[in-house]
């Protein structure tokens, strides 16, 4: 028995060495190439610890050049500054922008919400209760790479730039519905500047960007104005807030530098100056109310309607539709999704069933956008029911970007912010 246990342990090792080499082949790395990915590594708690603080002096300090220096070079610096830091140094990630559909899959169940996502979604939120959008000034990368290719700012019609702003509602409730089902991040994959800020990404996607950078100068900052949905959200926020961009720091002079001024339109013209007779405009405001429930009907009905065109949103429901049309012989042929389910053995029923899900959870999201479509339009339609009485010209709180050019002209503001930068060099 001795004598043989050497032959015995021999011919082991030689069995697992052979078995070894048939069921583990060694790969060939020869020409293999490692891709590169386009979006930016984990970074450490520090590093995010420094990206909060570095956010919060930014909002600090936009809020101190626009409210207490009232200096546009100052706020130009800082978006200078923003654009490098936020934006390239960072690759644009992780923005507030794009923590909207963060918070949306959290709420939808889909995602664990980290705290750093958590800070940066709510404070430019929170400062813009208080001082308006101070993140649109000159601490969002999105909006500094706009404001600084302003050349020569053209004025929209008032009818076209109100249609226009009707946008960002619509593309704030795809992203927020694609987000929550776990379908896609319609932010961040069709964000016209995270190629620009990442030098990668489609091409597709850069050149909107350069486009959008091309029309920027002739119409300032059309992201911002008409498609931003964290624009949006901010504007809500802003109405709130308890300083606005106050444009002359005393008595208006009502010499219209300031409306001249506004590449985007939200300066307040006065009106007559002469108190609105308070039955005027009831009839009108009458009919809207009671048209505002039919409005909203209407939507939730047309959301209802779209269901099935914006399931495919998904991934998954997109491959069930192709593995159907594959089984019935509608399709041409083969796709690399199907092919790849095939490959997995994966019951078919299994992800059909998956896919009926996600159908009814788009059933729902799009029945609730489309009544949220037509609130937004009723309570616009509402709106210009309202009459108000203004007498001097002023900064509207929910549109003003807090760019600070309005500042520079503004003769009597120009004094006043001579005297606070005097004030704050002694």
């Amino acid at each position: 028995m001795k004598r043989s246990l050497p032959t015995i342990a021999l011919v082991l090792v030689l069995t697992a060495a052979a078995l070894g080499a048939e069921r583990f082949p060694p790969p060939e790395f020869t020409n293999h190439v490692l891709p590169t990915t386009t979006t930016p590594a984990p970074r450490s708690v520090v590093a995010d610890m420094v990206y909060i603080g570095a956010l919060a002096v930014a909002l600090a300090l936009a809020a101190l050049f626009v409210h207490v220096l009232r200096s546009r070079v100052a706020i130009v610096v800082l978006a200078i500054v923003s654009l490098g830091y936020f934006g390239w140094f960072y690759g644009g990630c992780l923005c507030p922008v794009g923590a909207v559909q963060n918070v949306a899959q959290a709420l939808g169940g889909g995602a664990v919400l980290p705290v750093l996502v958590v800070v940066v979604f709510l404070l430019p939120l929170i400062v813009a209760i208080f001082v308006g959008r101070a993140f649109c000034a000159g601490v969002c990368p999105l909006g500094a790479i706009q404001d600084l290719v302003v050349i020569h700012p053209l004025r929209v019609p008032s009818w076209l730039d109100g249609s226009l702003r009707l946008l960002p509602y619509a593309y704030l409730g795809l992203a927020v519905l694609a987000a929550a089902t776990g379908s896609a991040y319609l932010i961040c994959e069709y964000d016209p500047f995270l190629g620009l800020f990442r030098l990668a990404g489609p091409l597709t996607i850069v050149i909107a960007g350069l486009s959008l950078l091309a029309i920027g100068t002739i119409i300032a900052r059309p992201y911002c104005r008409w498609l931003c949905p964290y624009g949006l959200m901010l504007s809500w926020a802003s109405r709130f807030s308890q300083r606005r961009v106050k444009i002359a720091p005393t008595q208006c002079v009502n010499c219209r530098l300031c409306e001249d001024a506004c590449p985007v339109g939200a300066i307040q013209t006065p009106n007559s100056g002469r108190p609105v007779p308070r039955h005027q405009g009831r009839g009108a405001l009458a009919a809207t109310l009671v048209l505002l429930p039919v409005l909203v009907a209407a939507g939730a009905w047309g959301g209802k309607l779209l269901a099935p065109t914006l399931a495919r949103l998904d991934a998954t429901v997109r491959l069930a539709e192709q593995l159907d049309a594959e089984a019935s012989g509608a399709a041409a042929g083969t796709t690399e999704a199907s092919d790849a389910f095939r490959a997995t053995a994966r019951p078919v029923k299994d992800l059909q069933k998956d896919a009926a899900a996600l159908r009814e959870k788009f059933l729902l999201g799009s029945t609730l956008l489309g009544a949220f479509m037509g609130l937004t339009v009723g309570g616009k339609l509402v709106s210009l029911c309202r009459r108000t009485t203004r007498t001097t010209y002023e900064a509207d709180k929910a549109l003003c970007l807090a760019c600070g050019r309005c500042l520079k002209y503004c003769p009597v503001g120009r004094g006043a912010a001579e005297t606070a930068l005097g004030g704050a060099a002694t």
